[in-house]
């Protein structure tokens, strides 16, 4: 199981999460997030990171373009595209992506089966907030059989990763409010914690 860890807004923070062993690094390009950043910033981070991490690119309604540009400036090596709208053609984004969903009551898991060439990443569902929320969601209900495929957010702390880890079981997990002093700062002491926790119940 894979660890991503979202909303990096400096470099402290980036090494810190790297060094206890994060997977991939999430850098939010949405303006109206509490933990957006700038490409330029985030570029500047990433140059600082070992080439074996994975960093990824949050994008929210994005058009293909920006989203073009900004992944080859800032070295990014996957886009996860939040998007409202059908239009939207993902085949032409430069980059491999991970489709994200935010769930609710009312979610029909059957319509991931429509994207399970991807990743997909499984989120709460928030009328305000595309991630970062720290509310989880029914996970019982995503089916057994592209479990693999998932990467689940939403809630995700080291109160419950054993649980996670054990009976879940989904290709990755992905981090961002549980492991903050405040949006866009982690708390050293929460992100040693869960990697301890997560290491623990990883090898049992």
């Amino acid at each position: 199981m894979k660890v991503k860890i979202c909303g990096i807004t400096n470099v402290e923070d980036a090494i810190l999460c790297e060094s206890l062993g994060a997977d991939a690094l999430g850098f939010i390009f949405y303006k109206n997030s509490k933990r957006y950043i700038d490409p330029n910033q985030a570029a500047d981070i990433i140059s600082q990171l070992s080439p074996f991490t994975m960093n990824v690119g949050v994008f929210v309604n994005e058009n293909i373009d920006i989203i073009n540009r900004i992944t080859s400036e800032t070295k990014i090596n996957i886009a996860q595209i939040h998007n409202d709208s059908k239009i939207l053609n993902e085949k032409h984004i430069s980059v491999p992506i991970i489709k994200a969903f935010r769930v609710n009551e009312e979610f029909d898991f059957k319509i991931l089966r429509n994207f399970i060439n991807n990743y997909i990443l499984l989120d709460s569902y928030s009328q305000n907030e595309f991630g970062g929320t720290g509310n989880t969601f029914n996970w019982g209900k995503i089916p057994k059989d592209i479990i693999h495929k998932i990467i689940l957010a939403g809630g995700i702390s080291a109160a419950n990763i054993e649980y996670i880890v054990k009976e879940i079981k989904p290709a990755a997990v992905d981090l961002s409010s549980s492991l903050e002093k405040f949006p866009g700062k982690k708390d050293p002491e929460k992100v040693r914690e869960f990697f301890k926790l997560f290491n623990q119940h990883r090898s049992n």
